[in-house]
């Protein structure tokens, strides 16, 4: 299994949505950076799990996690001239982006705030902490995971 951590804006797509669609599953749209669309298309496998991160809010972090239930097929937004995700360039013969659709396991009771995970040298060469790192879907070692997690039941070492 893989760990990601996948960002949202949360007045655009929050934890709060995924969780009341039915089934609490939907597709994860919208990523537009190669690197992050490479994770996808190629790495993220049915079962691995992801930090639902909320970025350009007042607190940002981490909000819950969720599981990918469906690997990557191409971001039929991309084909659409009326959505805010539509590259003329990228079409169903040949799709320049991709998606995969996710599904909410779990809502923190708190957010676990940028802020404070920078505080924890457990964490300190995670990919989200390093400087001008922008990426919205990014790798998570386990040691950082199961650190997260820990965090979030308050049980830390």
């Amino acid at each position: 299994m893989n760990y990601w951590l996948m960002k949202s804006e949360p007045t655009t797509f929050s934890i709060d949505h995924l969780i009341h669609l039915p089934n609490s599953t939907d597709h994860w749209e919208g990523v537009r950076n190669y690197q992050a669309r490479n994770f996808m298309r190629d790495n993220m496998r049915i079962g691995d799990q992801a930090f639902f991160y909320h970025s350009n809010c007042e607190v940002p972090g981490i909000v819950g996690i969720m599981d990918i239930v469906q690997e990557s097929y191409p971001d039929f937004t991309a084909f659409d001239p009326l959505s805010n995700y539509y590259d003329p360039k990228s079409t169903p013969e040949n799709p320049r982006w991709f998606m995969v659709s996710v599904h909410a396991l779990q809502k923190f009771d708190k957010t676990l705030s940028l802020s404070e995970l920078k505080t924890y040298p457990q964490l300190h060469e995670m990919v989200l902490l390093r400087p001008g790192n922008r990426l919205s879907v990014t790798p998570v070692s386990k040691k950082e995971w199961q650190f997260i997690l820990a965090l979030n039941t308050g049980s830390q070492s």
